[in-house]
């Protein structure tokens, strides 16, 4: 994906109140930015580190721009605007990248489904295949050696889109939870358990009962992100017996 709008080097001050992030630009300015991540952000928010932004051209909007990478404390690219997430992943489907998601004739975004009014990040369909829900997670929650995590908050949106993933695999169709790596030279990928406990038991229950899990690790840079290869993922979580 070639980043549209293009991106100004930056160096990142501070996030606060969630939405908002002040960096000093190249020229040497102060700039407030809207930050387009509703996590925690921990391991992302390093004072004086290298980071990048989009500006917007919507004279409607009450910030200039986006704040889009960020650098680890592990000194990686974060891609911490979790709207990209969905196109990436999209765009490496209809480019058969995912050898595990190709095949299907039709790609929906945002389709209304489940039992908790949920939309579903991507609906494959096939007349033969049949229906392929996806939920797509951004991860940029960085541990040492390679290690990534998810999720970087308690994330109650998260466990209640297992749930519905879930309730799909009941209905008789495939659900499929893709983990979209936003950071440099990811390794592996653990579920963060220590985070988010109730999280790490619904997506065992979730494995349990048939839910597929893929991890994709992006290369990131000021002008391109793309999704490269797959990488390990949650061989730390004890996934419990399947009930008869």
């Amino acid at each position: 994906m070639k980043i549209n709008p293009e991106l100004y080097p930056a160096k990142f001050v501070k996030r606060y109140k969630r939405f908002f992030s002040d960096v000093i630009t190249e020229q040497g300015d102060a700039l407030t930015l809207h930050c387009p991540n509703t996590g925690s952000m921990k391991n992302c928010l390093v004072a004086e580190s290298a980071c990048w932004y989009s500006l917007s051209n919507n004279p409607k909007r009450k910030l200039p721009g986006t704040l889009e990478l960020v650098t680890t404390e592990f000194g990686n690219l974060a891609g911490i605007n979790t709207h990209r997430a969905n196109h990436l992943v999209k765009e490496a489907i209809l480019e058969n990248k995912i050898s595990q998601l190709t095949g299907y004739e039709n790609l929906r975004t945002e389709v209304k489904y489940g039992k908790e009014n949920s939309r579903i990040d991507l609906l494959l369909e096939d007349a033969d295949k049949g229906l392929c829900y996806v939920e797509v997670k951004n991860v940029t929650l960085e541990g040492p050696d390679g290690l990534v995590m998810f999720p970087d908050a308690v994330t109650s949106r998260g466990a209640k889109h297992l749930r519905e993933l879930i309730d799909v695999i009941d209905q008789g169709h495939r659900a499929v939870l893709f983990f979209c790596v936003q950071v440099n030279n990811a390794l592996k990928m653990e579920v963060a358990s220590e985070v988010d406990p109730l999280y790490a038991k619904t997506l065992a229950e979730a494995i349990a009962v048939g839910v597929e899990v893929i991890a994709w690790r992006a290369n990131l840079s000021a002008h391109e992100i793309v999704l490269s290869q797959a990488i390990p993922c949650l061989q730390d979580l004890p996934v419990p017996e399947r009930a008869d």
